[in-house]
């Protein structure tokens, strides 16, 4: 007849159940819901009584929490699973990393625990990345110097420790600041059965932290289809549940070990080596510092399948979009929205360069940018762009910008007016040049090339055309002062007649200066035209 047994009972059987095999462990497959590939699994106590049946955990768990006697039934269970370890290894069977508990009592009465669990992993052999130790949450309460102590030595010795049954208690957000743990088991009972609303919220953040901290989360206790595609859907794609396996005896669990293929747990976000995101979040950090006051406009931000979220900015970042827009007005905003198809796809082109080359990239793109105070305007962005983390599927970036909206409308602007010259230039008797002010190369126009033999590019302009005769050795001197003025940008524009060619062909010269934005000197544009009787023939 099966039924709860009593205190008592329990007490009195305790002994007999460990040495014959009534208490025993289960194993509960955790999968990877995007692949469906197993990542590992829980090792759970069980009781069966030969004659009063299965006891539910909840009964017979407290009672040897209460007399000292779970450390001895935890080692047990450690043991078991070396046992079921070393079996699969001897037999050519590739087993998965198993998760044993550590219960509060373990850590807090038995101090010894670590070295004797420690003890057995060495006796059977088995290599400690095949085993994680699972602390649960409320394990840490009214004890934090010791457990984080307990949690060194495990790290010491090599084991992965996961944080069990997280959001259940009261102190989440402290002890995973805490805690070095190195897995987080989200408990899903935080949704209450519903998927969504605050429960999803808060699920989500939680989800995001994680990956900040570099660390893989797992949602225990998932029973259904939606609520795993929920999950994955805020970026955590480790399940434990019924949805894919009850917890199952060792020999079934053997067989699933064959069927299903294994896959490693990745880290949530992996961090480039100089990127600390602790201090990096830290308001009092020197990073934060340096973000803050000592770079321009800056923004971090994460991307994943096409979409990008907005993490942080600097008041720089702020200042540079313009606008009279608030901070939490750009944190809120889709970043890609303001971007029609064409800068949108230089943008994220510019993003998977820097995934490729794992340096700095550059790009400019125009974006429409909207604010309450200011309304709509189309605003030019040069942003010099570094990933900083990855994991399998979303990108950590970093990037520098600069607003250049002037100097684009104020390039364009000439750009058009060049080729209105270009074309009048073609229709005319007239001659066209520009000069790069910071290497002395000039480019000619056609005209220049044929009627002139001018070449394609001439070096150290204008020494070659001086030489060539086509300024005469009676204006060498005037001219390179020409040239003098424009390259220190005394002057914008310069104009005069000068006889051009071996035949002293009289044309009027004009040069006009373009300015980058700093005001430096960038090109000089040069044009020749025709003199008719004292006229220029337009």
């Amino acid at each position: 007849m099966e039924r709860k047994m009593t205190e008592q009972e329990l007490l009195e059987t305790f002994d007999e159940a460990l040495t014959g095999g009534h208490i025993f462990v289960t194993y509960q497959p955790k999968i990877n819901h995007s692949t469906g590939r197993m990542i590992g699994a829980e090792a759970l106590m069980r009781w069966s009584h030969p004659e009063f049946g299965m006891q539910y955990p909840s009964d017979f768990i407290p009672v040897l929490e209460k007399h000292d006697l779970i450390y001895r039934a935890d080692l047990a269970v450690f043991e078991s699973v070396c046992r079921f370890l070393k079996g699969c290894i001897s037999d050519g069977v590739t087993p998965v990393p198993i998760s044993v508990n550590m219960s509060r009592y373990d850590i807090l009465n038995r101090n010894e625990y670590v070295d004797e669990i420690e003890g057995l992993r060495a006796k059977y052999e088995i290599p400690v990345k095949y085993i994680h130790v699972e602390v649960t949450e409320t394990s840490a309460i009214g004890g934090m110097e010791l457990v984080s102590g307990v949690l060194k030595r495990l790290h010491d010795y090599g084991y992965i420790v996961e944080m069990d049954d997280f959001g259940s208690g009261y102190s989440s957000l402290n002890v995973l600041k805490d805690l070095a743990v190195d897995v987080i088991k989200l408990d899903m009972r935080f949704l209450s059965g519903s998927i969504g609303g605050r429960g999803g919220t808060i699920i989500s953040a939680i989800v995001q932290m994680a990956k900040w901290l570099g660390t893989p989360v797992i949602a225990e206790g998932v029973e259904t289809m939606e609520q795993a595609d929920y999950m994955k859907s805020v970026g955590c794609k480790y399940v434990q549940g019924y949805l894919y396996s009850k917890p199952v005896r060792e020999e079934e669990f053997r067989q699933k070990l064959g069927q299903l293929e294994h896959e490693p747990m990745t880290p949530a976000l992996d961090l480039i080596k100089t990127m600390d995101a602790g201090k990096f979040w830290d308001p009092s950090s020197m990073e934060t510092l340096i973000f803050n006051n000592f770079v321009g406009g800056a923004v971090i931000f994460t991307y994943q399948d096409g979409k990008a979220e907005i993490l942080r900015v600097n008041k720089k970042y702020v200042k540079e979009i313009g606008m009279n827009m608030l901070e939490q007005e750009i944190l809120d905003s889709d970043p890609f929205a303001g971007m029609d198809e064409h800068n949108r796809m230089v943008y994220q082109d510019a993003l998977y360069r820097a995934i490729q080359s794992n340096d700095e990239e550059s790009c400019e793109t125009w974006r429409t940018v909207c604010s309450k105070t200011c309304g709509e305007d189309k605003i030019c962005l040069r942003s010099f762009i570094r990933m900083i983390g990855r994991t399998e599927n979303q990108y950590l970036f970093y990037a520098m910008v600069q607003n250049i909206t002037a100097e684009r409308k104020r390039f364009d602007s000439m750009f058009e007016n060049e080729q209105r010259f270009k074309h009048a230039f073609d229709q005319a008797n007239v001659y066209a040049w520009e000069v790069d002010i910071a290497t002395r190369e000039m480019r000619p126009c056609f005209r220049c090339m044929r009627d002139l033999n001018v070449p394609p590019l001439v070096q150290n302009y204008p020494e070659p055309l001086i030489h060539a005769g086509v300024f005469p050795p009676d204006y060498a001197d005037m001219y390179r002062e020409w040239m003098r003025q424009i390259e220190s940008g005394e002057v914008d524009q310069l104009e005069g007649i000068i006889p051009l060619t071996v035949g002293r062909i009289p044309f009027h010269v004009r040069y006009t200066l373009e300015r980058d934005e700093t005001g430096r000197p960038l090109k000089a544009y040069g044009s020749a035209t025709l003199v008719v009787d004292g006229e220029d023939k337009e």
